[in-house]
């Protein structure tokens, strides 16, 4: 019996016993029961050409947390308050069906690191993506990105520029697109980027929590938690880089039968409690995984002794965020989660030798959307 996930397969073992920005993205109204079934290997582009609505656009797309514990690869949820920014125009100096990337400038140094190049930047991948899926041919398009997300953070940062690129290139021909095409963008994007895995970019572009149920076909379901409940993450980054590829390489290729049915309980009470909006709930199953984290923590500097001191003060929960490195905990109440964050940032510092940042932010239910356009 075996179980596979992108890049790193496990193979089951028997064990042993010694073992709010401005207005939201038009299209993106979703009902709590939403899915969409998406066949990713083609992408048929519009039969007619549609003409530019607007002569810019700029469009926002939030952080993400993804895995959230035992979700490895199938479970994610978006970050309100902190994201990426696109601008788009119809640029005459541009060739007619292609992209240019004219600026790249943001936190840090994560803007020098980022090729202008179209196709080595996830921007400009799924920008590229759409104008095929619309059959752009007439116009070129020209786009400034602005990176409110810091390169390898775990906060989905590939992931909000290839949401974001792809909402706007689809608003400035009048958003023909659908959600799912959206999502096929922005995976394509993170194909070439950092994996191919949607628990990043589908609720960057869908916002709330997202269940991605299979890769083939691409299955996604909508979970929707209680809009009167409130949910605040505490995000803690160290400054250390944690590259996805190097986080993927340390995950286990064999794991136990028991590890395997553990997890997967823990990620239906996940589910369960994110409909039900039982922020313990999710606090406890988030804190729980047995396969992936394991291997992981131990390459961040501090991360154990942090989940520790977020749970000692009060967190619901705690894990790492993504690929890492920052850390996620999860509390009700944002003063709380203020100083939740201080424990968590004065234990990477004790126990990691770490300088760590923490903010505070509520669960984005909208994900990518329109921000300013100026018609043509």
């Amino acid at each position: 019996m075996a179980i596979s996930c992108h890049q790193s397969p496990f193979k089951l073992i028997p064990p042993s016993p010694s073992i709010n920005l401005s207005k939201p993205y038009p299209s993106l109204s979703l009902p709590g029961s939403f899915r969409c079934n998406l066949s990713v290997p083609s992408i048929t582009p519009l039969l007619a050409e549609p003409e530019p609505v607007f002569a810019s656009v700029k469009s926002f797309a939030p952080a993400t947390v993804a895995n959230l514990g035992p979700g490895f690869d199938f479970l994610g949820c978006a970050v309100d308050g902190v994201g990426d920014f696109v601008t788009l125009r119809v640029d005459p100096d541009v060739r007619p069906g292609e992209v240019s990337i004219s600026d790249i400038h943001g936190v840090g140094s994560s803007a020098k690191k980022l090729s202008k190049n179209p196709l080595y930047n996830c921007a400009g991948i799924a920008a590229i993506a759409v104008m095929r899926m619309l059959n752009i041919r007439s116009v070129g398009l020209s786009l400034s990105l602005q990176k409110g997300l810091p390169l390898g953070s775990g906060l989905g940062s590939s992931a909000a520029s290839a949401a974001a690129a792809a909402v706007a290139v689809n608003e400035i021909f009048g958003g023909p697109l659908s959600v799912s095409d959206l999502v096929l963008a922005g995976l394509e994007s993170e194909s070439k980027v950092s994996g191919y895995h949607a628990d990043n970019v589908a609720p960057a572009i869908m916002g709330g929590f997202v269940l991605i149920r299979s890769y083939d076909p691409l299955d996604l379901i909508h979970l929707k938690f209680p809009n009167d409940r409130d949910l605040f993450f505490v995000l803690v980054s160290p400054e250390f880089e944690a590259p996805t590829k190097k986080m993927r390489a340390a995950l286990p290729k064999d794991i136990t039968m028991s590890h395997h049915v553990w997890n997967c309980s823990q990620a239906g009470a996940l589910v369960a409690s994110v409909l039900q909006g039982d922020l313990e709930g999710m606090g406890m199953a988030l804190s729980s995984d047995k396969i992936v984290e394991p291997r992981r923590a131990p390459l961040i500097p501090g991360m154990e002794a942090v989940k520790k001191a977020a749970i000692e003060a009060g967190a619901f929960g705690c894990t790492i965020s993504g690929a890492g490195p920052t850390a996620v905990a999860l509390t009700d109440d944002e003063n709380r989660g203020m100083q939740i964050g201080e424990r968590m940032v004065e234990a990477f510092g004790k126990d990691g030798n770490l300088k760590a940042s923490a903010m505070v932010k509520r669960l984005d239910r909208v994900g990518a959307r329109l921000v300013s356009s100026i018609r043509r």
